[in-house]
């Protein structure tokens, strides 16, 4: 397995937007944005959750929404308000609401075979 990056556009409520290279994680529930990246966009807290670590460390986090923008598609979805350390990361949660997979394989994200049942 490899490590795959993909160049977005973020955009907060207030229409600034910048351009963002994310980490594709499929371990990760919610994306995230450094805190430059979110202020610069004029994200806000709405909550906050219990997030576990891979190392089963336990973090709270603030959770926000922001409008990204993939070459594949383009939508709203939760993002994770991270901390000086933290890395840009684009997680699952994101992914299925662009109808979004990564193929582990040749490490691209496809279309998604969604199921209607």
């Amino acid at each position: 397995m490899g490590i795959t990056y993909i160049e977005a556009i973020v955009k907060g409520p207030k229409g600034k937007q910048i351009s963002v290279r994310f980490l594709v994680d499929s371990g990760a529930s919610y994306s995230l944005l450094t805190p430059d990246q979110w202020k610069s966009i004029e994200l806000s807290p709405a909550r906050s959750m219990m997030f576990t670590l891979a190392d089963g460390t336990m973090i709270k986090r603030n959770i926000s929404e922001c409008f990204i923008s993939l070459p594949q598609g383009e939508g709203h979805t939760p993002v994770i308000l991270g901390e000086v350390g933290d890395e840009p990361l684009i997680g699952i949660v994101t992914l299925e609401i662009l109808g979004l997979t990564l193929n582990p394989f040749s490490r691209t994200l496809q279309p998604m075979r969604a199921m209607l049942a």
